[in-house]
């Protein structure tokens, strides 16, 4: 006997929570932009139209990040991921930040979902494309661009116009603690190619440099950026910086 066609739809539901994190390609966002008042710290302001497969993998995040902080908020959509950095970030010291946001990624994102490829020319282009098409709700749009490595061309670099999550939270200390550096570790760790994430403070690009090792933190010239003056936590950051 065929079930009622709303039970379908209830479980099909029940199974995207998950799924929901690769979701559509950055040229089908719908994106408005908008302009901040005089004074702000970014003045055109894009303002994402999220659709419900977005809104679901971005729900799916805030909430690992929430529980691994323990610190809940009531906010919804990309505003809930970035109160929950917000108030983590204000919180613990930046070690205990990049700490938590791995155990959220690895929660997020379980083993079954993850590829671990041997460290090559097609890994690296696979990721770079693959970041791409799948996580452009997180990062906002990117495209693929070329860099060469022993001598060859291989397009292996992300390049975001303007990182959606440092828009947002304008801060660069959450920039580094609650995404550079977990995120390169947990790439490395779970897909097995090494990236380096090279963000720009003054129009807010990143570069997503697969193949490449990132300095260690005591030398790497991001960590010695000093947040923005209009950022909410920027006091916050200054005095945790050298740690």
């Amino acid at each position: 006997m065929a079930r009622p066609r709303h039970v379908h739809e209830r479980n099909k539901l029940r199974r995207c929570s998950i799924v929901a994190v690769l979701t559509t390609p950055a040229e089908n966002m719908n994106i408005a932009t908008d302009t901040r008042p005089a004074g702000a710290a970014v003045e055109d302001k894009r303002v994402y139209k999220d659709n419900w497969f977005d809104r679901m993998a971005i729900n799916h995040l805030s909430q690992n990040v929430q529980a691994a902080t323990r610190l809940r908020n009531n906010k919804s959509g990309y505003e809930s991921l970035v109160e929950a950095a917000t108030v983590a970030s204000r919180k613990f010291n930046p070690e205990k930040q990049r700490e938590l946001v791995l155990q959220a990624l690895d929660t997020a994102f379980p083993k079954p979902l993850r590829t671990i490829l041997p460290e090559s020319k097609f890994a690296r282009e696979y990721f770079a494309i693959f970041t791409t098409i799948f996580f452009a709700w997180l990062v906002g749009p990117c495209e693929v661009k070329e860099s060469e490595i022993n001598g060859r061309k291989e397009k292996n670099v992300v390049y975001i116009k303007k990182c959606r999550f440092l828009e947002e939270s304008n801060c660069v200390g959450m920039c580094l603690n609650m995404c550079k550096v977990p995120s390169q570790s947990f790439i490395k760790t779970s897909l097995g190619t090494p990236v380096n994430m090279v963000p720009n403070f003054d129009d807010m690009s990143c570069e997503m440099i697969f193949g490449q090792n990132p300095p260690e933190i005591s030398n790497d010239p991001a960590l010695k950026q000093p947040c923005y003056k209009l950022c909410n936590t920027s006091s916050f950051y200054s005095v945790l910086l050298a740690t």
